[in-house]
């Protein structure tokens, strides 16, 4: 008789603590669902702010571009002002990313030589990445850029005046990007290519390179300096729902040297040049969290 007490009484307890684990787990399942729906809705709060700070951007690059008009033309007219005309964009560059709400954090792995030219070569995440890297080189740069951007009102006219533009479906127009940059490079000029061509979409960490930036490089025998940036996604991305201002961090990688390469080199050089970003980013807490982000292949795809 004791033994049957003693069971219910085991039983009546162990239905107690099963009911009372099941109410626990019903409250955290309600919390939960309580905290999705806050966030949910601070989301949707969010997004006109989020338009209203995008529209912000576009109107201070064609407003600035437009102010500065005719500074532009007389500095866009000759080559020999090249020099002068990289000093006024570096502060306009400064200034949209500060008025954006931006701080750099740069880290410099080594000092840069400023007597010579580099084959700079950042990953590519955001609209503001070409700003981010005039307002880092004290000397002057030519992008190698798409032409596609030409079409862009205001902007699009002085865009093809200092950038080397390249259609990369002509091989006609490849040639004359290596030309051209080497008319640069024996001015002293440096060259920067975004080199995965494409600002690839939010769940990849780093789209395969193109070779054209490696091969100019070890054709002049200057070293390849690779940027990384690392926030860009997050603060400014292609999303057009997404961002905000934020500390914006960028790291300068030790250059890689090209003296004595070949064209034989390249591939070598090339995949170098593409651990030392994607090691960067792939040990960055912060970029994978960005990346790894539900619905990545949902969002908006850049058109670039």
């Amino acid at each position: 008789m004791l033994k049957n007490l003693n069971f219910i009484r085991f039983y009546i307890i162990q239905i107690k603590a099963s009911t009372e684990a099941k109410i626990y787990f019903l409250i955290l399942k309600a919390i939960k669902q309580k905290k999705l729906l806050h966030l949910a809705y601070m989301k949707k709060i969010k997004i006109p702010f989020v338009l209203i700070w995008r529209l912000w951007f576009y109107v201070l690059v064609l407003g600035t571009v437009i102010l500065m008009s005719p500074l532009l033309l007389i500095l866009t007219a000759k080559e020999k002002y090249y020099p002068v005309f990289w000093k006024v964009i570096r502060v306009w560059s400064f200034f949209l990313i500060y008025a954006m709400g931006f701080r750099l954090k740069i880290e410099e792995e080594e000092k840069l030589d400023i007597t010579k030219s580099y084959m700079f070569c950042p990953n590519h995440t955001s609209l503001i990445d070409g700003w981010v890297l005039v307002a880092l080189s004290k000397n002057p740069i030519v992008f190698v850029g798409k032409k596609e951007l030409v079409k862009i009102p205001v902007f699009g006219f002085f865009y093809k005046k200092v950038v080397i533009m390249v259609d990369r479906s002509s091989p006609k127009s490849r040639k004359r990007v290596y030309e051209m940059a080497k008319k640069r490079l024996q001015n002293g000029v440096s060259i920067a290519i975004f080199p995965e061509g494409l600002v690839p979409t939010e769940d990849v960490i780093l789209a395969p390179f193109k070779n054209g930036a490696f091969s100019l490089a070890i054709e002049h025998q200057i070293p390849v300096v690779p940027h990384v940036y690392y926030d860009a996604k997050r603060l400014i991305s292609w999303d057009p729902l997404r961002g905000g201002p934020g500390i914006f961090r960028v790291k300068q990688c030790k250059a890689i040297e090209t003296v004595g390469l070949s064209k034989d080199d390249k591939e070598e050089l090339k995949n170098q040049t593409f651990g030392v970003i994607y090691n960067e980013l792939a040990n960055d807490e912060v970029y994978m969290k960005d990346t790894n982000r539900p619905n990545n292949e949902r969002e908006f795809k850049s058109p670039l």
